[in-house]
């Protein structure tokens, strides 16, 4: 008997232990709680942590993470505005902000991940689509292009590139905006997207590249055209500038010669004429000197009789005496 009641006792004890742990749960610091009751939410999300109680046995525990989650999208290719296919990869960050609604209509993160690939995947493509290439690769609209500084202190024109309004980063905050409103419903508050990486697409890589290499060397031909141009400005003024310092030079020579020539007369015009004998030797010794100049061998002359060079010719022995 005394047996009976002692196993009686002691399953009593078990079942009151089970039942009291059946009706208690915990709540840590990075989750909230649903509580279903026949698969149906009962009652108000629980948010903060610490020893909770509940009906034991038909009443059920669902944590739901309240943390900052991730949502790591699938690379895919799409065409921009321009025709041009690139493939785009993104990230975001969300939060559940709702976990009653969330609990609703998405029960569990698989499927929260699943609509945000089909929500966010679908603005990401029609964001693109309604934006050249330009705007999704560059950073900001008030960044300038290298290439136009470079030819900014010139006047080389070397077609131009598509005019940026928005840049990238307004790209992302129409998405974010646009996709922000449609996972508000779910109870999900999303709190950044971003581009990760963009890539050219594999068939028309090749294009982009020709086209790169080709404006390229436009500029190159351009500072080329521009280098020969300046060096034959160079040049030209190298001449001018020769031609003047020679042209001055000679002036200055023959101006020196002209004052070495007039004193060199006045020193002879003051050393022989003195009297008429200097006189007379300063005009031998000038016609001697003029001989030597004009009279070579097999030299023929004619000369006037009252020549000043004859008289002293008709003077002379042909045979030397």
């Amino acid at each position: 008997m005394n047996s009976a009641k002692q196993v009686a006792l002691l399953a009593l004890l078990g079942i009151s232990i089970y039942v009291t742990l059946s009706s208690v749960y915990t709540v840590n610091e990075v989750e909230q709680i649903i509580i279903t009751q026949f698969g149906k939410p009962v009652g108000e999300p629980v948010t903060t942590a610490g020893l909770k109680l509940k009906v034991p046995f038909i009443q059920q525990v669902n944590p739901i993470d309240k943390r900052v989650l991730e949502w790591d999208g699938s690379p895919s290719d799409m065409p921009t505005k321009d025709k041009l296919y690139i493939s785009v990869d993104l990230f975001a960050r969300w939060r559940i902000t709702d976990p009653l609604q969330y609990f609703l209509r998405l029960r569990d993160e698989r499927s929260a991940q699943s609509r945000l690939d089909d929500i966010l995947g679908s603005e990401i493509r029609n964001a693109v689509a309604k934006h050249e290439l330009i705007e999704i690769i560059r950073t900001t609209k008030d960044r300038v292009p290298l290439r136009d500084a470079l030819l900014a202190e010139s006047d080389i024109d070397v077609g131009s590139l598509v005019p940026i309004q928005k840049g990238r980063k307004l790209v992302e905050e129409e998405i974010f905006a646009a996709a922000a409103d449609k996972v508000r419903v779910f109870g999900i508050e999303l709190l950044d997207i971003r581009f990760k990486r963009i890539n050219y697409n594999a068939s028309v890589r090749p294009k982009i590249y020709d086209r790169m290499i080709s404006e390229r060397r436009q500029i190159a031909e351009r500072f080329l055209s521009e280098g020969n141009g300046e060096a034959a400005r160079i040049r030209g003024n190298r001449v001018r500038e020769l031609n003047k310092i020679q042209s001055e030079a000679y002036r200055e020579v023959e101006e020196i010669r002209g004052l070495a020539d007039a004193k060199a007369t006045e020193i002879y015009a003051s050393a022989y004429n003195r009297n008429a004998q200097s006189r007379e030797f300063y005009e031998f010794t000038r016609t001697m000197q003029a001989y030597r100049t004009i009279i070579a061998e097999n030299t023929t002359l004619v000369l006037s009789t009252e020549s000043d060079l004859f008289k002293y010719l008709k003077g002379m022995d042909p045979d030397g005496n």
